[in-house]
C-alpha cells in the first residue's frame, strides 16, 4: 500500500480524534460513544464506496481504510499496554487501598461471576462447547467506565465513588484478559469442557507470575531512570519502553499474564517514582503518558469500530437471540454484585456505603468498548479456533458492545438526571455559595492591590469598587442566608473550606519543595481523606481523619515486630523516618492555616463557627506536637537533622528563584544560567538524601531522658534498655484491662494515658509509670488503662523491674510517693528487703 496514502489516512484519523471531543461536548454524549459511531460510519462509508459504481475516485482511499494493517496483535501489543500503564500511573494507589474491598468485588469477583454466568447461559442456549462460552463471557466482562466517571465528575459526585469505578476499570481489564488467555488456550487446544479445578489452579499462577515479572521490570526501569536523573527525555524514553517490554517478557518468555505484568510495573513506578524522581520529571512523565493514552484510547476505539461492519457480515436471526442472552445475563450478574454483595459488605463494615442511585448509574454505565472488540478480533484471526466459534465470538461480542454503546451510552446522562444525581444536595449548594463568597473576597483584595499600580483615575476605581462590592455583598448574604442549612452543617462547611485550604497549602509547599517528593503523595492522600471524611461525617469525620493521620499504622506495628523479634531494622527505620518527615510537614501546614479561619471563615459563618474551628485546629496541632515529642524523645537529634535539611532545601529553592529572576532580567546569559542550575542540582541531590536513622542504637538515649533512671550508671542503663520492650498505642486504645494479671511495669516515653479504677480516674504523662502496684502487691489489676494520645510505652517485665528497684533509690521514693497518694502503706510494697540490700 502506498505510504502516502497510509500517512493521509492516519493523519485524517487524528483529525477525527481532535474534532470528536468538542462534538461529544456539544451533543452531550460520552466521548467513546462518539468515536465508536464515527468509526462505524467511516467503515460503512468505505464499504459503500468500494461496492458502488457511482464513483471510483474514492476507491483508493476506501481501500486504504478497510485494508489498514490493523490486526488484533496491534491492539493487544501496542495500544493495550499504553492504556493500562497510563491508568496505573494516574491512579492514587494509597486512596485505592482505602477502598480495596469494593474495588476487588467489582473488578475481580464480578468478572468471575459474569464470566461464569454468561458461559453457563450460552452453554444452555447454544451448541457451543463450554470452553467457547466461557471465552465469550471473559471477552464481554471488561467494562469501560470512562463515560460514567466523566459524568460523575461533571455532577460533583463523591470522589470516592469515581475512584472505586476507576479502580474497577484498572483491575477488571487485567482479570478479564487473564481469563481470556486461559480459555482461549482451552479452545485452541480443542478442550471442549475444561475442568474447573485446572482453571482455578492456572489462573492464580498467571496472575502471580505477571505480578512478579511486572514488579521486577518496574524496579529495573526505576533504577535506570535514577541513573539518568539529569536527563528528563531519557527518563521518559525508559518509561515508554517499560510497559511493552514487561508485556512481551511476561507473555513470550515467562508464559504468564502480560496484562498483569503491565499493571504491576505501572503500580511499582507509581509507588516509588514520586519519591525517587524530581517533581518536574515526574510531572512531565505523567503529562507525556496522558497524551499517549489519549491517542491510544481514541485510535483503538475508531479502528476497532471500523471493523464492526466486517464482524457483523454473517449475522443470522438466531444470533440475535444469543446477543439478547448475553445482554440479559451480563446485566443481571452485574446487578447481583451491585445490589446484593456490595450492600452486604457495607453492612459488615468492609466497604463504604454506595447509595442506590449511584449503584444504578454504575450498572447502566457499564459500557463495553475497544478492549472487548480487540479481544474478539484476536479470536476471529486465530487459525486454531474453529470457524463457527470464531463467527459467534465476533458477532456476540460486537453485538453486545454496540448495545452498551448505542443504548446505554446515549441514555446514560438521561438516566443520571432521572435518578436525581445531577442536582446539588443542600450541603453542596451551600458550599458552592460559600466558595463564591470566599473567592470574591480574595479577588477584591487582589484587584485593589493591582489597581494601585495601574494609576487609574479615582472615579473609575471608585465606581468599579462599588459595583464589585455590591456583588460581593450579595454573595456573602447568599452564603449567610442558607436557612435550610443547620448549624451542624455550617460547621461542616467551615471544615470543608479549612480542609480545602490545607490541601492548597500542601500543593504550594510541594511546588516550593518544602515538602519532599518522597512524602508528597502520602501527605496529599491524607488531605484528600480529610476532605472526604468531613463531607461524609462532618465534624466527627474530620476529627477521626485528623487523628488517623498521626496514629501508628498496622504496617508500623509489623515493622516493630520484625525489628524486635527478627532484628530486621530497615522497615522500622524507613517508616520512622517517614513519620518524622510527615509530622514535620503537618506542623508546617497547620501553622500556615492559623490565619485562614479569621480571614475567611469568620466573615461568612460567624464567630461561633470560627471559634469551634480554631479549637479543632489547635487540637490537631497539639496531636502533631505530641507525636513529634515522642519521636524526639526516642530518637534525639534526628528531628533537628530533618529540620536542618528543610532549611537547606528552602535555601536552594530561593537560590533557584534568584537565578531565574536574573535570567529573565538579562543579568546572566543562558549558558551561565544552565551552569548555575546544574551546580544547584548537584547540591539539591545531596540535600534530598535523607539522613540515616539507626533505630537499634537509640533506646539507651531514650532511657536517659527518664528522671526515674538518673541514678543509674551507663552499664546499668544499657542493661535496662535491652530489657525494655517498646509498645506503640493509639489514642483510645486500651493498654491494660481490669482484673488482669500483672505482666510488668509500663513507663511512658511519650503521650498520655488515663487510669480508671473504683469510679475514679487520673491521667499520667511522659516520664511516669503504671502497673507497678498490682505487681508489687501481687494482686490482679484494679485499674483499666487507656491511651488518650498516640503514645510510646516501655514495658519492663516483673523480674527486671524488681532487680531495678533494688538498685534505684529514686525509683523506690517514687513508688513510696505513689503508694501514699493511694493510701497504701509503704511496707506493703516489700521495700524493707530492697532497702536493706541497697544499704
Amino acid at each position: 500500500m502506498d505510504i502516502v496514502l497510509i500517512t493521509t489516512v492516519v493523519a485524517s484519523l487524528f483529525l477525527v480524534i481532535g474534532l470528536a471531543e468538542p462534538l461529544a461536548g456539544r451533543v452531550k454524549l460520552p466521548y467513546s460513544v462518539i468515536l465508536a459511531i464515527i468509526g462505524i460510519l467511516i467503515g460503512i462509508g468505505a464499504s459503500f464506496f468500494l461496492a458502488t459504481e457511482l464513483t471510483d475516485a474514492l476507491n483508493p482511499v476506501a481501500g486504504a481504510i478497510l485494508n489498514l494493517p490493523i490486526r488484533a496483535n496491534v491492539f493487544l501489543y501496542v495500544f493495550l499496554p499504553t492504556l493500562l500503564f497510563q491508568t496505573t500511573l494516574g491512579v492514587n494507589i494509597r486512596r485505592m487501598i482505602d477502598d480495596w474491598v469494593p474495588i476487588l468485588v467489582l473488578a475481580v469477583i464480578a468478572v468471575l461471576v459474569s464470566t461464569l454466568a454468561i458461559g453457563s447461559a450460552l452453554g444452555a442456549t447454544s451448541a457451543l462447547p463450554l470452553a467457547a462460552c466461557l471465552l465469550i463471557g471473559a471477552i464481554v466482562s471488561t467494562t469501560d467506565p470512562s463515560a460514567v466517571v466523566g459524568i460523575f465528575r461533571s455532577i460533583s459526585a463523591p470522589r470516592r465513588l469515581a475512584r472505586i469505578i476507576e479502580g474497577e476499570s484498572l483491575l477488571n481489564d487485567a482479570a478479564a484478559i487473564a481469563l481470556f488467555g486461559l480459555f482461549l488456550g482451552y479452545v485452541s487446544r480443542g478442550v471442549p469442557d475444561p475442568g474447573l479445578e485446572d482453571a482455578i489452579f492456572r489462573f492464580p499462577v498467571l496472575v502471580a507470575g505477571g505480578v512478579l515479572v511486572g514488579w521486577a521490570c518496574g524496579r529495573v526501569a526505576l533504577a535506570l531512570m535514577i541513573l539518568c536523573r539529569r536527563y528528563e527525555l531519557a527518563q521518559m524514553s525508559l518509561s515508554v519502553a517499560l510497559p511493552y517490554l514487561a508485556y512481551i517478557g511476561a507473555e513470550q518468555l515467562a508464559g504468564v499474564s502480560g496484562v498483569i505484568a503491565v499493571v504491576a510495573a505501572g503500580l511499582t513506578l507509581n509507588l516509588a517514582g514520586p519519591g525517587r524522581l524530581s517533581p518536574s520529571s515526574w510531572t512531565n512523565l505523567r503529562e507525556v503518558w496522558d497524551l499517549l493514552a489519549h491517542w491510544a484510547g481514541a485510535l483503538i476505539f475508531v479502528l476497532a469500530a471500523l471493523l464492526i461492519p466486517r464482524l457483523l457480515e454473517e449475522v443470522r436471526p438466531s444470533d440475535l437471540m444469543l446477543i439478547t442472552v448475553v445482554v440479559v445475563t451480563a446485566t443481571a450478574a452485574r446487578a447481583v454484585m451491585l445490589f446484593g454483595l456490595l450492600p452486604l459488605l457495607s453492612m459488615l463494615r468492609l466497604s463504604p456505603v454506595v447509595e442506590r442511585p449511584y449503584r444504578t448509574a454504575i450498572l447502566w454505565g457499564g459500557l463495553r468498548g475497544a478492549v472487548t472488540l480487540a479481544l474478539a478480533l484476536a479470536v476471529t484471526e486465530s487459525t486454531r479456533v474453529p470457524i463457527e466459534v470464531k463467527r459467534l465470538v465476533g458477532i456476540l461480542a460486537t453485538g453486545f458492545t454496540l448495545f452498551t454503546l448505542i443504548v446505554q451510552g446515549t441514555t446514560l446522562r438521561w438516566v443520571i438526571q432521572r435518578l436525581g444525581l445531577s442536582k446539588l444536595s443542600p450541603l453542596d449548594d451551600a458550599l458552592s455559595k460559600q466558595v463564591v463568597a470566599v473567592s470574591l473576597q480574595t479577588v477584591r483584595e487582589e484587584v485593589a492591590e493591582a489597581t494601585e499600580d495601574y494609576h487609574l483615575s479615582r472615579e473609575v476605581v471608585r465606581s468599579e469598587a462599588k459595583r464589585f462590592g455590591e456583588r460581593l455583598d450579595m454573595a456573602v448574604k447568599a452564603a449567610e442566608d442558607a436557612t435550610e442549612i443547620l448549624d451542624r452543617d455550617r460547621v461542616t462547611l467551615g471544615l470543608l473550606a479549612l480542609a480545602g485550604a490545607e490541601r492548597d497549602v500542601i500543593l504550594e509547599r510541594i511546588r516550593e519543595r518544602v515538602i519532599s517528593s518522597r512524602q508528597s503523595d502520602r501527605v496529599l492522600a491524607e488531605a484528600d481523606r480529610l476532605i472526604e471524611a468531613t463531607r461524609s461525617n462532618g465534624r466527627l469525620g474530620y476529627q477521626r481523619a485528623a487523628r488517623n493521620s498521626v496514629d501508628y499504622t498496622g504496617s508500623f506495628r509489623l515493622a516493630v515486630i520484625l525489628h524486635r523479634r527478627l532484628r530486621l531494622s530497615f522497615p522500622l527505620a524507613q517508616m520512622t523516618a517517614d513519620r518524622f518527615e510527615r509530622l514535620l510537614s503537618h506542623r508546617l501546614v497547620l501553622q500556615d492555616l492559623e490565619g485562614f479561619i479569621e480571614r475567611r471563615i469568620r466573615r461568612i459563618h460567624g464567630r461561633r463557627v470560627a471559634e469551634l474551628l480554631t479549637e479543632l485546629l489547635t487540637r490537631r496541632k497539639e496531636m502533631v506536637e505530641t507525636a513529634l515529642d515522642g519521636l524526639r524523645l526516642q530518637y534525639p537529634g534526628y528531628a533537628e537533622e530533618l529540620e536542618r535539611r528543610l532549611i537547606r532545601r528552602t535555601a536552594l529553592r530561593l537560590e533557584e528563584r534568584e537565578y531565574e529572576a536574573m535570567r529573565e532580567d538579562g543579568l546572566i546569559g543562558a549558558e551561565l544560567h544552565t551552569a548555575l542550575l546544574q551546580a544547584l542540582a548537584k547540591r539539591r541531590a545531596q540535600v534530598e538524601r535523607r539522613p540515616h536513622l539507626d533505630v537499634a542504637m537509640q533506646r539507651v538515649d531514650m532511657v536517659k531522658q527518664f528522671p526515674l533512671f538518673e541514678d543509674l550508671d551507663d552499664s546499668e542503663l544499657r542493661q535496662l534498655s535491652r530489657a525494655l520492650v517498646t509498645r506503640y498505642v493509639n489514642a483510645g486504645e486500651r493498654v491494660l484491662a481490669r482484673d488482669g494479671q500483672a505482666e510488668g511495669v509500663y513507663f511512658i516515653a511519650s503521650g498520655a494515658v488515663e487510669l480508671n479504677a473504683a469510679g475514679q480516674s487520673w491521667r499520667l504523662g511522659r516520664g511516669e509509670m503504671f502497673g507497678q502496684m498490682a505487681l508489687l502487691l501481687r494482686r490482679p489489676r484494679r485499674a483499666e488503662v487507656t491511651a488518650i494520645a498516640p503514645s510510646t510505652l516501655l514495658l519492663l517485665d516483673a523480674e527486671s523491674f524488681r532487680a531495678l528497684l533494688r538498685k534505684s533509690e529514686r525509683l523506690q521514693r517514687a513508688l513510696q510517693d505513689s503508694a501514699a497518694k493511694r493510701g497504701i502503706a509503704p511496707e506493703r510494697l516489700g521495700f524493707g528487703e530492697a532497702q536493706r540490700e541497697v544499704g
